[in-house]
């Protein structure tokens, strides 16, 4: 089994390395995942390198990006504590999901990293087949990985996807999130969206927590699974200590 891409495809010529960010439990205290995030070796923020993916590099660039993310969350022990790896894919990378995930099966057995701990999380940035994305998902579930839609309410995987596949994870987009303790509208519409996840027996997260504000309405509303620069900023090749929000702490946070 394979595709044009798999024996064909151009490499990603820009060296590049991950940061990694939290996904925090904040009711038990601990990490349910660290999310990779590409960086380039000199110093190039996500910006910069993605700038650099084209219609002729993308697989390369997917696959560099999973394998790179595996051999660094190996070396630095992520999955010691029970952790996930959450890699993000391009949807429109995959060609054949079984052929694609070669690379990062091979990654995954030459480091030792356990494929259940390996969550795949996609942001659809343009419209794309619904039956391409939901063979690649169907097919990476059936082969032990979690699966998780990242930006929910803000791209093109919405309500649609959800009646066909139920991911393991579903990500709200910080833009829901952002002042969310002053915007009523806003706390309507998560609410109400977290009740679906949890009819559907997906687990919610919500990204993009800055302030304790935001952080306290969440809780009000039952969200566990949080992410954010109040809990974590990324890393580059390091798994960044949390700063769990407690009523010691938020006289100075909220400073």
């Amino acid at each position: 089994m394979s595709c044009v891409a798999c024996k064909d495809g151009v490499g990603f010529d820009l060296p590049i390395t991950m940061a990694f960010q939290p996904i925090v439990d904040v009711g038990g205290e601990t990490v349910f995942a660290y999310e990779a995030l590409v960086r380039g070796q000199g110093g190039q923020g996500a910006g910069e390198v993605l700038a650099q993916v084209s219609a002729d590099n993308r697989y390369g660039f997917d696959q560099l990006c999973r394998t790179t993310a595996i051999d660094l969350a190996a070396r630095l022990d992520l999955a010691a504590g029970g952790a996930c790896l959450s890699i993000n894919f391009l949807p429109n990378a995959v060609y054949e999901p079984r052929a694609c995930i070669r690379a990062t099966l091979a990654a995954a057995m030459k480091t030792g990293f356990p494929l259940d701990r390996i969550i795949f999380e996609f942001t659809e940035e343009e419209a794309l087949d619904t039956q391409h994305i939901l063979n690649i998902l169907r097919a990476y579930r059936a082969m032990g990985f979690k699966t998780a839609i990242d930006d929910f309410g803000a791209g093109f995987a919405g309500i649609g996807l959800l009646s066909k596949f139920q991911p393991d994870v579903v990500k709200l987009d910080m833009a829901l999130i952002r002042d969310i303790d002053t915007d009523r509208v806003k706390r309507t519409i998560v609410s109400h969206t977290l009740d679906m996840l949890r009819d559907l027996d997906i687990q919610p997260v919500c990204e993009g927590i800055e302030t304790v504000g935001e952080y306290d309405v969440l809780r009000d509303l039952g969200v566990s699974l949080m992410q954010g620069y109040l809990l974590a900023k990324p890393e580059v090749e390091a798994l960044p200590a949390v700063s769990w929000v407690r009523p010691d702490a938020r006289s100075a946070r909220s400073a």
